[in-house]
């Protein structure tokens, strides 16, 4: 960045502030790909997670329908 003020001649001045004004759009460019590349990550992340998730859900109910078979042998009908 440049101080445009400075400058005396307006053709200088214009200059200046076309340069200051490229050199933020530059910076605005390279955050938005940043920050993009950011939220791409992290959407992989919940991906992940969801299905890791998603298979723990299926092994639980797997593992309470074993439970629950054990328990009826280790309980017949009518003895508590």
């Amino acid at each position: 960045m440049q101080i445009c003020t400075v400058e005396k001649q307006m053709e200088r001045r214009t200059s200046c502030l076309q340069a200051n004004v490229e050199f933020l759009q530059q910076a605005l460019f390279k955050l938005n790909r940043e920050t993009q590349a950011k939220f791409d990550s992290e959407d992989r992340a919940l991906a992940t997670a969801r299905t890791e998730i998603a298979v723990m859900q299926s092994v639980i109910k797997k593992l309470e329908g074993e439970l629950a078979k054990l328990q009826a042998k280790a309980n017949p009908a009518g003895k508590k």
